[in-house]
């Protein structure tokens, strides 16, 4: 998938349809960022969001308070808002935690989801492999968060589903930096296709381990590249 050159022709105008038009706004930013419109460290200027968005400065305003409360950007004094920096050392934090809770949503699903919900995850999985196909960053994006979703509501763990969302804006940050390193998007979705099927065995510690493994995959793409991006930035200093 080509990621930032791709995210650069999306259309991140917020449609006008029934659901909360501030709940729309802050999406679209969010994904911008996830998709490299706005890099660490970019100012968000007010201005700029709005012409994204195509709303007004103080539901631009509403998003970007959101945003910050969820750590995805953070307000410097004197610069404004901008997007927040993810260091190696706090990516492994943010992924130990993201590997517990994700495990345990797995083990859940495996034993308690019913058919319904079984049958929701299969269709998000295609959904995810059909926008993989696509090589569209957005539809990844979008699909790979429905799958999660259906991942939680088949855990049945309404404090596991609070915890996951709230973390949900750093980990897409990460999951778009994962997605970076070459081959990951493919080996992501062959190990999604295993852990499905694990999760419809009803093993739960067979799917505990899927789902942990999958995100220590993850957790070593995404710290080699934020460690080579650091490395980086140093010896240009």
């Amino acid at each position: 998938m080509s990621g930032t050159s791709a995210a650069t022709e999306h259309d991140f105008r917020v449609k006008r349809d029934p659901a909360p038009l501030r709940h729309g706004v802050t999406e679209s930013i969010r994904n911008a960022v996830a998709l490299g419109r706005f890099k660490a460290g970019q100012r968000l200027p007010e201005r700029d969001l709005c012409e994204m968005t195509g709303v007004s400065r103080t539901l631009v305003r509403e998003a970007l308070r959101q945003l910050e409360s969820e750590g995805l950007i953070e307000v410097v004094p004197h610069r404004g808002p901008i997007v927040a920096r993810v260091t190696p050392a706090q990516a492994e934090g943010i992924y130990q935690v993201r590997m517990e809770l994700e495990g345990l949503a797995c083990r859940l699903f495996a034993e308690k989801a019913d058919d319904d919900q079984r049958a929701a995850l299969r269709a998000a999985l295609a959904d995810l492999e059909r926008a993989h196909t696509l090589s569209d960053p957005l539809a990844w994006l979008n699909a790979k968060n429905r799958f999660y979703e259906c991942l939680i509501d088949g855990s049945g763990n309404e404090a596991l589903g609070f915890t996951l969302r709230m973390l949900n804006s750093r980990v897409m940050l990460l999951r778009a930096t994962s997605m970076k390193a070459r081959g990951r998007a493919a080996a992501s979705l062959a190990e999604l296709h295993e852990l499905v099927d694990t999760l419809m065995t009803g093993d739960g510690q067979a799917a505990w381990e899927m789902g942990t493994r999958h995100v220590r995959n993850a957790a070593a793409a995404a710290i080699a590249l934020l460690r080579a991006d650091e490395t980086a930035a140093v010896a240009e200093a």
